[in-house]
């Protein structure tokens, strides 16, 4: 990503306040990153067990730019529903407010997670702006922001199958209602906990602002509609913000559970294109059965494959009941298995793999689409049914592997046929991904789309550094 410096940020102190898992502090790492290149100040909040994620970004940067607020979320109930999770990070109100009114230079503006739109009263409390960060698209947004807004109606239907028409979004695209955000469907009227979380996720349109890891290239449309329904311009599209080069990138999100070097020596045994990448995110998991058929399809299909399986993909046994010695010893000529992180992007990026079997979460989305990849969709959770259809029928770039869910298990067979035509065919979804990843480059690059908006971005938090606002 080009995005380069000019240091026009005037030294403005932010404070950074990701939602405390892996996949939402990545993505605000990397707009960090960013920030500090620009003259920015930034202070993160981390709790302790994710600390060692911030320590990349730290390495490469003066101690002077970037700074820890290392504060403890009360640990929920094993159990705990998600709404009670994020309501125990407003524990943390106090102590922030105690932290911003005993700082010598205390941040002018707050860049916090969309889970976390409790922050939006707690910037006014402290009268500084709040600006809504999305590590997901603006077509996620949008669709949360209607389901939120008509929970009651949407889940009074019983049928799952029922579908649901998004008036809000441009083309009014209509899913089933077991395809919409599976949190939304956990909502109890009344329950204090699920109104606090969904009047913070409806706070995230009174922000002063919003920010977007996507790009005009994968979805201006729907950055257009974000903005008529804030009622603003102050929404900006500055992603991806990955880094694909320099220091740290293979890095990003942890070490490798296998070495890096002995990671890419395996893929330069193999020829361009071939290779199929397998991965479910750091959240989601897969049942026995499900393993089992995907490891049917990975070995009877004759593919070449990288299969990441992050500590624990399978509810219903343990890893080496599903993934045995025996089978890793029959695909060994063709087949890794990393039992834990992988360096994702690396794997991404490298010219022998020309398939993704994604689970759809944002991140993987953004890395697939810079790398060139096609992507098999396998939605599991949240919003990956949403952005499954997305990739499928609106960018048409992917091609749809598993219905998806925790109870949907494939058939071997057709997922099978998938692999071999997705490494072998011919596929039109090729040539428009090809088309869509040199329209992000150009994005991100000095001029672009991307790097435009970034640009408005810090300069807005110079004005709010210099009393403009």
């Amino acid at each position: 990503m080009d995005f380069s410096g000019d240091n026009n940020g005037g030294g403005a102190h932010i404070l950074l306040f990701p939602y405390p898992t892996s996949g939402h502090i990545i993505p605000l790492l990397d707009l960090a990153n960013h920030l500090i290149n620009h003259g920015l100040k930034l202070t993160i909040l981390v709790t302790p067990l994710n600390l060692p994620l911030i320590e990349p970004i730290q390495a490469i940067h003066p101690s002077n730019s970037i700074q820890t607020l290392i504060l403890s979320v009360l640990e929920t109930p094993p159990g705990s529903n998600f709404a009670k999770k994020v309501r125990a990070t407003s524990k943390l109100h106090d102590p922030i407010i105690d932290w911003f009114r005993t700082h010598p230079s205390p941040p002018v503006a707050i860049i916090s997670d969309f889970f976390l739109g409790w922050t939006f009263q707690l910037a006014r409390q402290l009268g500084v702006r709040r600006i809504a960060f999305w590590p997901s698209g603006a077509f996620a947004c949008l669709v949360m922001s209607y389901t939120w807004s008509n929970v009651e109606e949407i889940f009074s239907k019983t049928d799952e199958n029922a579908l649901v028409i998004f008036r809000n979004i441009p083309n009014m695209p209509e899913y089933p209602r077991r395809q919409v955000c599976t949190l939304s469907s956990q909502y109890k009227e009344g329950d204090s906990d699920w109104e606090f979380f969904r009047d913070g996720l409806l706070d995230n349109d009174k922000s002063w602002g919003a920010l977007f890891n996507t790009s005009r290239e994968i979805e201006g449309l729907y950055i257009d509609q974000v903005k008529k329904e804030m009622g603003h311009d102050r929404v900006w599209a500055v992603g991806p913000l990955l880094n694909l080069v320099g220091p740290g990138y293979s890095r990003r999100g942890g070490l490798s559970a296998m070495p890096h070097d002995k990671v890419m020596t395996w893929l330069d045994d193999k020829v361009d294109d071939s290779v199929v990448y397998v991965c479910f995110g750091s959240q989601s998991t897969l049942t026995r059965q499900q393993t089992d058929a995907l490891a049917t399809a990975l070995e009877c299909s004759g593919v070449n494959f990288v299969w990441c399986l992050r500590g624990g993909h399978v509810t219903d046994g343990n890893e080496e009941d599903a993934i045995t010695k025996e089978y890793e010893n029959r695909v060994s000529n063709r087949g890794l298995i990393i039992k834990g992180w992988a360096p994702q992007v690396a794997i991404l990026k490298h010219r022998a793999v020309g398939v993704f079997l994604t689970h759809c979460g944002w991140n993987s989305v953004l890395e697939g689409i810079s790398s060139n990849v096609l992507m098999l969709t396998w939605p599991m959770d949240a919003d990956q049914f949403t952005s499954a259809e997305f990739l499928v029928n609106e960018l048409k770039v992917g091609v749809k592997a598993c219905e998806g869910g925790s109870q949907v298990i494939p058939d071997s067979i057709k997922l099978i046929q998938i692999f071999c035509d997705s490494i072998n065919g011919a596929r039109p979804q090729k040539e428009r991904m090809r088309k869509l990843h040199d329209g992000v480059l150009k994005a991100v690059q000095d001029g672009g789309s991307s790097s435009r908006d970034f640009h408005a971005f810090v300069e807005q938090l110079s004005q709010l550094q210099s009393g403009v606002f």
